[in-house]
Parts: structure tokens; sequence; C-alpha cells
């Protein structure tokens, strides 16, 4: 038990340097050598958790996809309907854009590296589809109780995840140009039948 958790230790020491290191010079300019000295660890310890510097890249975002996954989740279960669900994930905008202020280098590192990169494109592209077909259930169910507007329901959710994409990029690019999440809140409200 004891072994387990120095090892959850040591993963999370990796995974926060990893973050620090691409942030600050990139993904191409971080080795794995200097992951390991700046996290204490040896080359053994790191393989021993990621087989490469590309698989500790990808997990960097899988944790942070994997907690907003679960926040969704949590939004959704608590809503009666899918207005509601819509509507309390409109109001959870805000955490998500305080836990990414700071991280445009990271979310720009991950752009450049699926830009060229196969595996970190299917990393990056795979959550955004997943997103598209869960709104687009959310949407269709929304529609059927007569709670939001009759759309075409994959289109409708390719632009609430674009909105949100873009509010987290603009967010990111122009903190103060806006209210990201009543931008959010405001695209989603025009899906609601006296939406404008």
């Amino acid at each position: 038990m004891v072994q387990q958790q120095r090892g959850q230790e040591t993963r999370l020491r990796l995974l926060e340097v990893a973050q620090e290191r691409f942030t600050q010079q990139g993904y191409d300019a971080t080795g794995v050598a200097e992951i390991c000295r700046h996290a204490g660890v040896s080359k053994g310890a790191f393989y021993h958790h990621f087989p490469s510097k590309q698989d500790l890249f990808i997990a960097l975002l899988d944790r942070w996809l994997d907690n907003l996954d679960e926040q969704l989740a949590a939004l959704r279960a608590e809503a009666p309907d899918a207005l509601a669900g819509l509507e309390h994930m409109t109001a959870a905008i805000e955490p998500v854009l305080a836990e990414a202020s700071g991280q445009l280098p990271l979310f720009l590192e991950f752009l450049e590296q699926a830009r060229h990169d196969p595996v970190v494109w299917e990393a990056t592209i795979a959550p955004y589809r997943r997103y598209r077909a869960y709104f687009s259930r959310l949407i269709a169910d929304g529609a059927e109780e007569g709670a939001l507007r009759a759309v075409d329901p994959d289109l409708a959710s390719a632009m609430l995840v674009s909105l949100a994409v873009g509010a987290l990029l603009q967010s990111l690019l122009d903190p103060d140009g806006a209210d990201w999440g009543q931008v959010v809140r405001a695209g989603v409200r025009m899906l609601t039948p006296d939406g404008d």
C-alpha cells in the first residue's frame, strides 16, 4: 500500500513537472532527462509510469479532460431535464476558464504537436468528437422535451463545442476582453424557444 502511494506520488510529480517544463520551454525543447531531474526521479521511474515523453504529454491532456468529464457527468446527473443540464454546465464555465488561466502555452503546445503527430492529433481531437456527440444527444432530448428549439442537434452541438473552445481560447488570449462565461451562457440561451 505504501509503495502504491509512493508510485502515485511519483507519477503526479512527473505530470506536474512536465506541465511546468512544457509550458515554459515547449514540448520539443523538453527532454525526459530534464523532467526526471526536476522531478527528482530516475529515468527508470519515469519509464515505469510512462512509456515515452509522448505518453506523458497525452496523460496531461487526459488528466484535464477526465476532470472536465467528471464535472459534466455530475452536472447532468443533478439536472432534472436537458435544459437544466445545459444551464448547470454553462454555470460551471467560470471554474473551467479559471482552471485554464495561465495555460495558453500548454494549450498551444497540444495544438502544435497535434499538427504533425498523428497520435497526439487523435488524443486531441477525440474529446471534441465525444463532446459533440454528448451535446447532440442532450440537445435532441431537450427538443423532444420542448425545452429547446427543434434544431439539427449535430449542428447545434458543433456550435456549442466551438463556442466553448472559442471562449476558452479567447479567455487565455484576452482574459479582460469580455465576460467569457456570460458569452457562453448567452450562446446556450439561443437554443431555448424564447432565447435570442
